[in-house]
């Protein structure tokens, strides 16, 4: 197995990619429709995950979704995705949005959710990746409770698996 070097954070990071709302991007309630935001934040998640793996990835789990406020009409969306943390073939991407009011400048964080994805070789088997160096104290503060979340995740797996025996 090859051992690949370490990247920065910033090497595979979205900062601020704009999505404008328009009407059929609504909800009965007349605010965005949170699948479609959902839709769109693992899309780039996985752009994050390719960037990074330099390979094909999957998305594997999604944590921790949480919307915070409503987006509404005339709203800009602006998705920022950066990698938290990785392991051997898995990674956390850590995803915030936030809401612009495309008028006054104003925003408004309205959703945060950290996505598992997993780099996959020619032959669809997980492959190893490299790791990732955080550059400031809040990537790494994030890189290390990405380890939380992840002892979380396999926790709850194990704990699920035991009860189903």
């Amino acid at each position: 197995m090859t051992t690949k070097s370490a990247k920065p954070v910033s090497a595979s990071a979205i900062d601020n990619h704009v999505y404008k709302v328009f009407p059929n991007d609504m909800n009965s309630q007349n605010t965005v429709f949170g699948g479609m935001i959902m839709a769109k934040c693992d899309r780039l998640a996985l752009v994050v995950a390719e960037r990074h793996s330099g390979m094909v990835c999957v998305t594997a789990a999604v944590d921790s979704i949480h919307f915070r406020a409503p987006a509404k009409g005339n709203d800009t969306l602006l998705f920022s995705l950066s990698l938290n943390r990785c392991w051997t073939s898995s990674m956390e991407i850590g995803a915030r949005v936030m809401a612009e009011n495309s008028y006054t400048g104003e925003e408004r964080h309205i959703l945060s959710a950290f996505f598992t994805f997993v780099a996959l070789d020619e032959a669809g088997n997980p492959a190893s990746i490299p790791s990732v160096h955080p550059e400031t104290p809040e990537q790494q503060r994030r890189f290390e409770n990405a380890e939380i979340r992840r002892q979380g995740r396999l926790d709850t797996r194990k704990e699920l698996q035991s009860s189903n025996d």
